[in-house]
């Protein structure tokens, strides 16, 4: 299927061409001692000669859907809190604090206090506090039982240790950590699949080893804690950092990426995880779409100095790959 996607309802590429328009009116210098700007996946506050603040903003999405309907609420936080933590450590940022917002049809005490709790977890195990939040009950917006939840993170670098891509080259070596599942990005074509084939979230499959349901709702993985310390040892060697998001490989690595250069991923070298080649073929989903709509089983990159790749690998305590190479060209992105 051609643009399942956008037959789904998201439209990735007129979302990335608004953003590439407002940039240039919501870029601001407020004085000349305090300096803001667009980073990578956050935006950056210069408050002091050594020290910035990161801020991110993001919702769950559609993913919502499948946890409302399964009635299973206590890792919803977790999304929100890993994927903002996420969007800020590729910047180089240690989160420092949260803030929460739930819209609701009408509150629901035990629903609410899931969710809460999982946030709260969530930020615990990322070392930074939930410090406040919002919950708002609106009958005329989401029908009952419909909510949804979005997240605002601030975060802090020190010393001007700031990871915006510009030191990536020629020869650089791209690696890949693996993902938890299909994290929070895709939702909305997934489930136009799993439902026009009225496959229900309780079904067993034995491809996904799981009911379809229980595999979706697997929670987005926080990488914080295993490239937080590898960020402050080797700083000049890991040259750039992409979360796998909404757009894929494609729209999130050309982000931290020169204009001068390419990035070359090649597709075998990472095992794919089941569901993915699932909603492929249920979907009949070219490959080229599959890996700008989802993670495909990698949901964070770094681009290291190829000196240091060996290096730095070893002190990883998990399984990781190399997925791909940098080369001159013109900022693109190409699997194959």
């Amino acid at each position: 299927m051609k643009n399942a996607y956008k037959k789904a309802g998201v439209d990735i590429d007129k979302k990335s061409e608004i953003l590439k328009r407002v940039k240039g009116f919501i870029k601001l210098t407020y004085n000349k001692n305090v300096k803001t700007d667009f980073g990578t996946f956050g935006g950056v506050y210069q408050i002091s000669k050594n020290k910035m603040l990161v801020a991110s903003v993001d919702g769950v999405g559609t993913k919502l859907k499948i946890a409302q309907k399964m009635n299973i609420h206590k890792y919803v936080g977790y999304d929100i809190v890993n994927h903002c933590v996420n969007d800020i450590l590729v910047m180089g940022a240690k989160p420092i604090f949260f803030l929460d917002y739930i819209g609701i049809g009408k509150v629901q005490a035990e629903v609410i206090a899931e969710v809460i709790k999982s946030l709260s977890t969530s930020c615990r195990e990322n070392d930074c506090v939930l410090i406040a939040g919002e919950t708002a009950e609106m009958p005329d917006v989401y029908k009952n039982g419909e909510y949804d939840l979005v997240g605002t993170i601030i975060g802090e670098i020190e010393n001007g240790r700031i990871i915006t891509g510009n030191k990536v080259k020629e020869g650089d070596i791209v690696i890949g950590f693996t993902s938890s599942g299909l994290h929070t990005n895709g939702y909305t074509l997934a489930r136009k699949i799993f439902e026009s084939k009225k496959i229900s979230y309780n079904k067993y499959i034995d491809e996904i080893n799981g009911k379809s349901g229980d595999v979706l709702l697997t929670p987005h993985r926080s990488y914080y804690k295993v490239v937080y310390p590898l960020i402050q040892k080797y700083f000049n060697y890991i040259h750039s950092i992409a979360h796998i998001t909404g757009g894929g490989f494609y729209d999130n690595i050309a982000r931290v990426i020169p204009k001068n250069t390419d990035c070359i991923i090649f597709k075998d070298k990472w095992d794919i995880p089941p569901i993915f080649n699932l909603i492929q073929r249920y979907g009949e989903i070219s490959d080229c779409e599959m890996y700008k709509v989802f993670n495909m089983g990698i949901g964070l990159i770094l681009v290291i100095d190829k000196n240091y790749v060996e290096k730095i690998a070893n002190e990883i305590k998990e399984k990781v790959y190399i997925i791909g190479e940098i080369k001159k060209g013109k900022g693109k992105v190409i699997v194959k």
